[in-house]
C-alpha cells in the first residue's frame, strides 16, 4: 500500500473512531473498565458516619481535630490490543474484510482509552508474535498504531491464541485491560493459558467472522482455499448434505470457544463483518458496567 493511500485510511478511519469514542460510547467505556484500585486523593476534617479507618492521624495531631483521608478511584489503565494478524483476517463476502473490521475497532478503543488517559500496548500474532508495541500515551502514538494495523506484514499465516496469551502474561507485568480480538481459527486447546492470564489480567474476547464460515449459500460448485495452510479444493454447495455439515461444524466450535470463555470467566462478544459493531461494543460495556 502507497504511504499516501496509507495516511487517507489512518485519517479515515480516526474520524470515524474519534468521533465514536466521544460520542458514542463516552462515559461507557469509563464505566465498564475499571482502574487499578484506590489512590490516596485528598484529606479534609471528620464528618458524623466517616469510617474511623481512614483518620489522618498526622493531620490530626497537627491540628487538634481529625482530619480523614480522602481517596478515589485510580483511573489509569494500561489497554493492550491482542491483535490476530493470521492469514484467516483476510477474508470476507459481505461488506468488508475481517481485517478491515478488527482494524476499525482496535483504533474505537484505542481513541475510547486515551480519552481516559490510559495507555496504549499492542501485540500483533499469528502462531508467533509478530510485534510488540508497548504502551504509551497520546494520539501520536495512536496513529502509529493504526497505521501498523493497515499495513503490517506478519510472516507466519497460521495462529496459536495460546502463544500471545502466554506473552501477554509474561510481558505485561502490572495487571492490564487486554482485548483479544481475533476469529479464534486456533485447533490447539488454550483454556488453562488463558484461565491463567485473566486471573493476573482483565481479558475480554472480540471474536469477527464473516456469515460464510456459518452458513453456505447454494451457488453449485466453488472453490475454497485455506488462507492460514494453503489447501485448496472444490466444495459441491448445492448439495444439502455438505451445507447442513457445515453449519454443524460452526455450530460444535462455537460452543467450544463459549465454553472455554465461560470456564475462564472472560467476556466473549462475537460480531460478523455485516454487523454494526458500534451496537456490539456497547452491549459489552453495558453488561460490564
Amino acid at each position: 500500500m502507497e504511504t499516501s493511500e496509507i495516511l487517507k485510511k489512518v485519517r479515515k478511519i480516526e474520524i470515524k473512531a474519534r468521533g465514536l469514542s466521544s460520542n458514542v460510547f463516552a462515559g461507557q467505556y469509563h464505566s465498564a473498565f475499571k482502574g487499578r484500585g484506590m489512590a490516596f486523593s485528598e484529606v479534609r476534617e471528620y464528618q458524623y458516619g466517616d469510617d474511623v479507618r481512614d483518620i489522618d492521624w498526622n493531620v490530626t495531631a497537627r491540628f487538634h481535630r481529625p482530619y480523614i483521608k480522602v481517596f478515589e478511584e485510580e483511573r489509569e489503565l494500561t489497554v493492550m490490543l491482542m491483535i490476530d494478524v493470521s492469514g484467516s483476517l483476510d477474508f470476507g463476502t459481505q461488506r468488508q474484510m475481517k481485517r478491515d473490521m478488527v482494524t476499525e475497532i482496535a483504533a474505537t478503543l484505542a481513541f475510547s482509552a486515551i480519552q481516559n488517559n490510559d495507555k496504549i500496548g499492542v501485540v500483533f500474532f499469528s502462531d508467533r508474535i509478530e510485534k510488540y508495541i508497548p504502551p504509551k500515551k497520546g494520539r501520536k502514538h495512536i496513529l502509529y498504531i493504526i497505521r501498523e494495523l493497515l499495513d503490517f506484514k506478519p510472516e507466519s499465516h497460521r495462529t496459536d491464541v495460546k502463544q500471545a496469551l502466554e506473552f501477554l502474561t509474561s510481558v505485561a507485568k502490572r495487571r492490564c485491560t487486554a482485548f483479544v480480538l481475533s476469529d479464534f481459527y486456533d485447533t490447539q486447546d488454550f483454556l488453562q493459558t488463558l484461565q491463567i492470564a485473566n486471573r493476573k489480567h482483565d481479558v475480554v474476547a472480540l471474536q469477527v467472522y464473516d456469515i460464510r464460515a456459518k452458513e453456505l449459500p447454494d451457488v453449485g460448485l466453488m472453490r475454497v482455499v485455506d488462507a492460514e495452510t494453503g489447501y485448496e479444493q472444490y466444495i459441491d454447495t448445492s448439495s444439502r448434505q455438505l451445507r447442513q455439515a457445515h453449519e454443524r461444524y460452526w455450530r460444535n466450535t462455537q460452543e467450544k470457544l463459549k465454553d472455554t470463555m465461560s470456564k475462564s470467566n472472560v467476556d466473549l462478544v462475537s460480531i460478523a463483518t455485516n454487523d454494526d459493531y458500534v451496537k456490539s461494543l456497547l452491549m459489552l460495556f453495558k453488561r460490564r458496567s
